[in-house]
């Protein structure tokens, strides 16, 4: 069974609201979220959706350069391929995209791999967690996640949260320590008892980052999200030798490689598995297993994906056995999707569809519908 097409679709999904960290603006309401769905068929004709979700705000990946990189490189080096073999596959993207650190547009590859595992499982008639030995979970925990400057709309955010059932409250910070301070103060009393996570995406000087950990300590904070630069794991390493809160790093961690560097240079208690900015599913998964044989703790994210990357993360987040509530911050910033039976969020979780693969289906009106046509390179 061989790869005959290889499809890439880029889109702009509305938002209910924008998105913003310490990096800039991730989407705002005039333009819409970058999307790229990718659709792999074979000989067969069994087919399987993958999704990239990319932004300069958090890699160097746009929706341009992940059209034309699975469109003029990916793609013309699969083709003719076996979809059976997922590491032939990976091989055979890696020697057209060298992976250098961080995996060689780890973004547009992830949107690849996971449309071979939803076409395989499809193809076996079982949901995809079952191509790793893992029974399908009804639901999975979000975090509620709060991203403004405001700390009167944070207060009203978290109080939020906490009435609608969630069991855990993920803050953005990193606006500065006076706006981040104030932020603190306004969501811990209606964090208390849940898992509250703060993250302030590199924004920190290790100073900084000493004081802030001191203060979200008397605060109960659950754990301190990558508050240095993204490789400074010596940085995180003293950061951690001098505070209680644990510390997770994410942007430190794209691939295997560095998360041995982490793990050799004690750099992080916990890591945030992120298919799509690992690569996919096979490399997250790998990821995921490393950290937890290492004694770290694992912590579930994603980049705003809509609700196919949600699906796919969550049989991936299951399949490691993450418990804590897990920051799939699509439902709160993106109006509306291509997919059909997609994730309901009720009572703080997100119910999973059920069925075949990822269980979603992409309805070809809508991507339509909210396709654009990439801007010249």
């Amino acid at each position: 069974m061989k790869m005959t097409a290889i499809e890439a679709f880029p889109v702009r999904l509305p938002l209910r609201r924008p998105f913003a960290t310490s990096g800039g603006v991730v989407g705002d309401m005039a333009s819409g979220a970058p999307h790229v769905y990718v659709r792999v068929t074979a000989s067969d004709g069994s087919v399987g959706w993958g999704e990239a979700r990319p932004s300069p705000r958090w890699s160097y990946e746009t929706l341009e350069s992940v059209v034309t990189t699975i469109r003029r490189y990916i793609a013309p080096a699969l083709l003719g391929q076996s979809v059976l073999s997922s590491t032939e596959i990976l091989r055979a993207m890696d020697a057209e995209i060298a992976p250098g650190p961080g995996g060689g547009q780890p973004i547009a590859k992830a949107a690849i791999d996971t449309a071979v595992h939803d076409l395989l499982a499809r193809r076996q008639r079982v949901p995809l967690c079952a191509l790793w030995g893992t029974a399908p979970r009804a639901a999975i925990r979000l975090s509620y996640l709060i991203s403004t400057k405001d700390a009167a709309d944070a207060e009203a955010m978290a109080k939020a949260a906490r009435e609608a059932g969630y069991q855990g409250i993920d803050l953005k910070i990193g606006f500065g320590l006076q706006v981040d301070e104030a932020l603190l103060e306004a969501v811990a009393p209606y964090a208390k008892d849940l898992f509250f996570r703060v993250d302030a995406n590199q924004a920190y000087t290790l100073p900084e980052a000493i004081a802030m950990a001191r203060r979200m300590g008397r605060l109960g904070v659950s754990v301190f999200e990558q508050p240095l630069a993204a490789l400074d794991w010596l940085g995180h390493a003293e950061l951690r030798r001098k505070v209680d809160v644990p510390v997770a790093l994410d942007e430190g961690i794209w691939d295997a490689m560095m998360l041995l560097q982490a793990i050799r240079l004690e750099a992080c208690d916990a890591v945030v598995v992120k298919l799509t900015k690992m690569g996919g599913l096979a490399r997250a998964r790998l990821c995921g297993e490393l950290a937890r044989e290492a004694g770290l703790g694992l912590l579930g994210g994603g980049l705003t994906e809509s609700s196919l990357g949600l699906v796919a993360s969550a049989h991936l987040f299951h399949a490691l056995g993450i418990e804590d509530p897990v920051d799939l911050n699509g439902p709160f910033f993106l109006a509306d999707d291509p997919i059909d039976r997609k994730p309901i969020v009720l009572d703080g979780s997100a119910q999973l569809p059920e069925g075949e693969g990822l269980g979603c289906t992409v309805v070809m009106e809508r991507l339509r519908r909210f396709a654009v046509p990439p801007e010249p390179m």
